[in-house]
């Protein structure tokens, strides 16, 4: 037997023994002896009345005569008994008239002249205790005595030691005849329930109550609460750490994920490689909230992200497996290109993904187009990462986070290569309604391939549901609405929602001057003058925005407001986005013949009302136009959470500036200090922008410090500590299943 496990045994079973002994020896041995020691004066007493009856009369007849020599001997032999010490008579003065040998001198008569009253008192004398009984005496002829009659109580102690030896002794033995039962019981029990919680779950019965056998359903009982505390203890830690940073993240990865392979998938990569003009290579960020969200992850975590190589200098810097280091500037993990032909990227991008998906799960009412020939390509795409993702898990088992619509093939396909991965995906990207989305017509393929991930991660709870419901319509499989799973074919998929956030603080910060500074630097670089207020918005050119519906509700601002004319100009950063396709194309026309509209209506040769940035910008900037802004205009037609509103409020570390926000974005039901909007009407967002340029510099400051605290708080490494907790997770109940099948 191993010392851990005599350990074990000890901590379960003799502990409590030695406790309940314990607790009678305290509790149960002072009682018994009290019990013994009354029950034992009693019994001396009662023999002491007995003496008295039986020489009353004799001792009285001598005591008349005064023959004392004679009642001295008699008393001797009545004192012969070894627990009776001896008799005294006492005289009504006190004086002791007859006193056998072994009376202790501390027995002493009544010293006040009268008799004291009949009765017992026990009392120490010599080297132990005695009983002293007093009777009166009167004798034939008259005379008043009393008799003492004295018993050594020695005898009680010895005794009660051997009756609390036998008590401890029987105690002990009976707790541990019962312990060792006990034990023996349980043992056999638990083995037996054991041998049934192995077949239950080698019989994949283990997350089903109904088919569970009955016997088994006590210990099922237990693991599965176990589980639940085990998850509600990862969830507290989630849930109440004060400051989630990079080292807090490694650490869920060190501790939780013991530093297994992270791997990321995307179409868009955090870095860029083109060429300029001059043909040097330049490296650039490109404007997707996922990169701002994903890249700080992998930055502290490590790994590999696998992404579409789009720039013109991509595969200038690659290696000979189709990786480069980065960040350029301090290189962390690896990215991994793959390399697509002209016909898949216009079939998977531009055509399935970009003009089905990506419009039918926006309410922004533009047509989705659905065609063969864009689906075989996004299957063809789909099925090329796939095939990638299995060379870089290099036979290990992975975490795989997949990002966004464009692979929402990707969790089967990678089951299907016999990849033992855990797989999240997560969807960046509202998801409509059951009717809305059964538009589509290939609905089933995509829901039956996106089941087959671990976790299915949204930004909002109601994006869950939507999900919930569309699953519920389309597909034959098993929900529980209450833990928001999905069980298909045995399968476990975990809908859950996740918002995103971004770094904090942000790295570009450091390289943004200050609040002041930035004002300076952007009033001269775009030619607006010191007394014009500035608004900005910072968004790809996408019919999702609201860049239209924007420009509009400057122009009403104006109308009723013309007060403000010359005194606010509005700079709109927008970065080209899927130019290829007609509807953009017909937006970004649009935008422009607004823009130019309303510049003609109202502007002048010193000033005009709307700026428009229609190139790139990199981060610092966008960071530099966030902190030299009075207000910020968010105001997505149809948002899965929009970044750029937590960026604003995460640039403004002045504690100023006012952010007006769409209430159709993620971000409204975080950021609630916010000016919520209806992007479609506007006049309420012309509104809302003179009560942003108008509200007073406490109120500013107020908003802003409790949004800062939010983002500060529920920054993009919280956001992925729960994913990759939740992951930690699975991966223990996987590795559960595995040992119950091996067993």
């Amino acid at each position: 037997m191993s010392w851990r496990t005599i350990r074990s045994l000890t901590m379960r079973y003799l502990v409590p023994v030695a406790a309940a002994v314990s607790l009678v020896a305290f509790l149960g041995v002072p009682y018994v002896d009290h019990i013994l020691a009354g029950w034992f004066r009693s019994d001396v007493q009662m023999r002491a009345r007995l003496v008295m009856t039986s020489i009353e009369d004799p001792l009285g007849s001598l005591l008349d005569r005064s023959d004392l020599e004679r009642a001295r001997t008699y008393l001797g032999r009545v004192a012969g008994d070894e627990r009776l010490l001896g008799v005294v008579v006492c005289a009504p003065d006190g004086s002791r008239v007859v006193r056998t040998p072994l009376v202790p001198d501390t027995v002493l008569c009544a010293t006040d002249g009268t008799q004291a009253s009949p009765g017992s008192t026990a009392r120490t004398a010599g080297p132990g205790l005695v009983e002293v009984s007093r009777f009166p005496l009167l004798t034939a002829a008259g005379h008043p005595y009393e008799v003492l009659i004295v018993h050594d109580l020695s005898f009680i102690g010895i005794r009660q030691t051997s009756a609390r030896n036998f008590v401890l002794a029987f105690t002990l033995l009976a707790a541990c005849a019962l312990a060792m039962l006990a034990g023996f019981g349980i043992r056999l029990l638990l083995n037996h329930w054991i041998r049934l919680l192995v077949g239950d779950i080698s019989s994949k019965r283990f997350l089903d109550d109904a088919e569970s056998s009955q016997a088994s359903m006590p210990v099922l009982m237990e693991v599965r609460e176990a589980l639940r505390e085990l998850e509600a203890s990862q969830r507290l830690e989630i849930e109440f750490q004060e400051n989630w940073t990079p080292q807090a993240l490694q650490q869920v990865v060190r501790d939780h994920l013991k530093s297994c392979p992270m791997i990321v998938v995307s179409n868009r990569e955090p870095y860029i490689h083109n060429l300029d003009g001059s043909g040097n290579g330049v490296v650039q960020v490109p404007a997707s909230g996922m990169v701002t969200a994903i890249e700080p992850i992998m930055r502290a975590c490590s790994g590999t992200w696998i992404a579409h190589g789009s720039g013109t200098a991509d595969r200038l810097v690659v290696d000979k497996r189709d990786h480069v280091h980065v960040p350029p500037d301090d290189p962390s993990y690896d990215l991994r290109r793959v390399w697509l032909t002209q016909a898949e990227e216009e079939g998977y991008y531009y055509g399935f993904s970009n003009e089905g998906l990506w419009p039918l799960c926006h309410l922004a009412y533009v047509r989705p187009a659905f065609r063969e020939s864009d689906w075989h390509q996004y299957v063809e795409v789909n099925g090329r990462f796939a095939d990638v993702v299995a060379q870089e898990s290099h036979r290990s088992e992975p975490v795989v986070l997949i990002q966004d619509f464009h692979f929402a093939l990707l969790p089967k396909l990678i089951r299907d290569r016999g990849v033992h991965a855990t797989i999240a995906l997560f969807w960046h990207i509202p998801w409509p309604n059951a009717e809305t989305f059964g538009v589509c017509p290939w609905k089933r393929e995509i829901l039956l391939h996106m089941l087959s991930a671990d976790i299915l991660g949204f930004h909002t709870r109601y994006h869950c549901q939507n999900f919930l419901a569309t699953v519920d319509r389309f597909i034959e499989c098993q929900i529980d609405q209450e833990h928001m799973t999905v069980t298909h074919q045995g399968h476990v998929c975990r809908v859950k929602a996740y918002p995103i956030s971004i770094e904090w603080p942000p790295r570009w910060l450091a390289q943004t001057p200050s609040a002041e500074a930035a004002r300076t630097a952007v009033r001269q670089r775009w030619g607006i003058g010191p007394d014009v207020r500035i608004g900005v918005g910072v968004e790809r050119w996408d019919f999702t925005k609201g860049i239209v519906e924007r420009f509009l509700a400057i122009e009403t601002l104006f109308e009723k407001h013309p007060e403000w004319i010359g005194r606010l100009t509005f700079l709109q950063v927008a970065a080209p986005s899927r130019s290829k396709l007609p509807a953009y194309q017909a937006l970004q026309q649009q935008t422009l013949d607004e823009l130019h509209r309303i510049n003609a209506r109202f502007g002048n040769p010193d000033w005009q009302p709307i700026v428009l940035i229609g190139q790139h910008q990199e981060p610092a900037q966008v960071f530099e136009l966030y902190r030299a802004a009075d207000f910020c205009l968010v105001n997505s037609l149809h948002d899965g959470m929009n970044l750029v509103a937590k960026e604003f409020v995460a640039a403004r570390d002045d504690e100023d500036g006012v952010l007006v926000l769409s209430t159709f974005t993620g971000a409204s039901r975080e950021l609630v200090e916010a000016l919520l909007v209806n992007p479609f009407d506007v006049s309420e967002t012309a509104g809302a922008i003179v009560t942003a340029l108008e509200m007073p510099r406490d109120e500013r400051r107020k908003r802003m410090q409790l949004m800062r605290r939010t983002i500060s708080e529920a920054n993009v490494y919280r956001w992925a500590g729960r994913m990759l907790m939740d992951v930690a997770r699975i991966r223990q109940r996987q590795a559960l299943t595995r040992w119950t099948a091996a067993a």
